[in-house]
């Protein structure tokens, strides 16, 4: 197949789904930067989902974790590109088996009901990184790539402060009994019950050649980059998973994002471009 067959059939294919209208999304509607939010309950979890105002093919859209509207650069320069944005609280559960049901139950909701894309682009900042990280590895087949933003990689290094960061005691209680682990289970690299973080159990990630894009600080003391995404970045490296990583010499835990959010869209879309070509393959 030549390079025009490939690219009318990747059109095709992006096209057979029917765009979502905003008359579609349920719940209050209000304004996030001139574009249509929608807050609604779906199985007692708190959801929002942001429309843009005229849907891309194939209605992609990125899948917010956690501090919904913090540094929406990113948001909503994909907004203004077609894609809508989505939330669904999994707050104190820290990525746990219990979030990432949550997450599956969610993500069935949204591709079934408003014909969201099969693979969402997945966004974290700080601690959303559990959840997105977790939730791609149980379900490699579903994400187009991951954007993680100072993400925490290891509940060991945050909340546990295990490490060079303070962490957090009373969250690392709650982050315990999340994942059902004494302090000792977490502890153990040897224990089975221990290997919940994002950086272990990559495999499955890599073989699906999912790409990942971290933007970190490398003054963070809150999830110092070699607790967290340097240990991601050499695992998934050796494991052949492409992996990126922004670093921003001096700075902190914050402020997230980048400024320009140029960079990561182009990753954004330079993956979407490469998703929707072996699909159509």
């Amino acid at each position: 197949m030549n390079a025009l067959m490939r690219t009318h059939l990747v059109l095709a294919l992006v096209c057979c789904a029917v765009a979502v209208q905003a008359d579609e999304l349920p719940g209050k509607q209000t304004d996030f930067h001139s574009f249509a939010r929608y807050d609604f309950q779906h199985n007692g979890r708190k959801c929002i989902i942001v429309a843009p105002k005229s849907p891309a093919p194939g209605n992609p859209w990125i899948w917010r974790a956690r501090f919904f509207g913090h540094e929406p650069q990113v948001d909503v320069a994909l907004l203004k590109r077609g894609f809508h944005v989505a939330y669904v609280d999994v707050a104190g559960l820290f990525g746990a088996p219990q979030a990432v049901q949550i997450w599956d139950d969610f993500y069935a909701h949204v591709t079934t009901t408003y014909q969201f894309h099969s693979k969402p682009v997945l966004e974290g900042m700080s601690r959303g990184g559990l959840i997105i990280f977790n939730w791609a590895k149980a379900n490699p087949d579903k994400v187009q790539c991951i954007y993680g933003d100072a993400p925490v990689c290891d509940i060991k290094s945050w909340p546990g402060g295990k490490g060079k960061g303070a962490g957090s005691p009373g969250e690392w209680k709650r982050c315990l009994n999340a994942y059902g682990l004494t302090e000792a289970e977490a502890m153990d690299p040897q224990s089975t019950k221990s290997h919940c973080n994002p950086i272990d159990g990559l495999g499955p990630l890599a073989a699906a050649d999912v790409p990942i894009l971290c933007v970190v600080g490398d003054a963070d003391v809150v999830v110092p980059v070699d607790e967290n995404t340097a240990i991601l970045e050499q695992r998934y490296r050796d494991l052949g998973g492409p992996i990126e990583v922004i670093h921003k010499p001096g700075v902190g835990h914050h402020p997230h994002s980048l400024k320009d959010p140029t960079a990561i869209i182009e990753f954004i879309f330079r993956d979407r471009a490469n998703s929707e070509e072996d699909h159509a393959n």
